[in-house]
């Protein structure tokens, strides 16, 4: 089970794009509403959500991603219960995942300290210790990273690989999309 949370402001493009990618693959994921169940991103998009945070339990679970966007950013960074799910997760080795703003919330836990990452720009200082790099996703261990919206299919693409272990899967899902980079 992946678990993405959504926080009133977040970016819509970011959160969704690896939610379609991973249930195209089979990977059960669940959209949680930390502020709601009905929530509503950066540009106005509202999503219903199949879950709220009181709902989400760690059974099964497998990963978690966080998206950007402002102010869902800081509005899940501020959430008790999504910092629970962020540090089960990197205690258990989990696979986590955030894009735009949201890598922040990981450089404020010193998760990124040592490792490759990237963010939106103007938000690097916040990353401390990480080494940053100049491409749409990365991969560090157990930790993905996307620098924006523009990067949200990468992103999420990689998140799948590293989920299922398979770059094949990943592969197949951006040729059935018809995605080239």
């Amino acid at each position: 089970m992946v678990y993405v949370f959504l926080a009133k402001g977040f970016e819509e493009l970011e959160a969704l794009a690896p939610v379609d990618v991973l249930r195209r693959a089979g990977v059960e994921v669940k959209t949680v509403g930390v502020t709601g169940k009905r929530v509503s991103g950066s540009h106005g998009i509202s999503v219903n959500c199949d879950i709220t945070i009181a709902e989400a339990t760690f059974d099964e679970l497998e990963g978690i991603i966080l998206p950007g966007g402002l102010p869902g950013t800081t509005n899940l960074e501020a959430d008790e219960t999504v910092q629970r799910f962020i540090d089960y997760c990197a205690e258990n080795g989990k696979v986590i995942g955030a894009i735009c703003a949201a890598p922040m919330i990981l450089g404020h836990k010193g998760l990124l300290r040592g490792k490759n990452a990237v963010c939106y720009t103007g938000f690097e200082k916040e990353l401390t210790g990480a080494r940053m790099l100049d491409r749409p996703a990365v991969r560090d261990g157990n930790i993905v990273t996307g620098w924006g919206a523009g990067g949200a299919m990468e992103f999420a693409l990689l998140y799948l690989e590293v989920i299922s272990e398979s770059e094949e899967l990943s592969k197949k899902i951006a040729r059935n999309m018809r995605f080239s980079s």
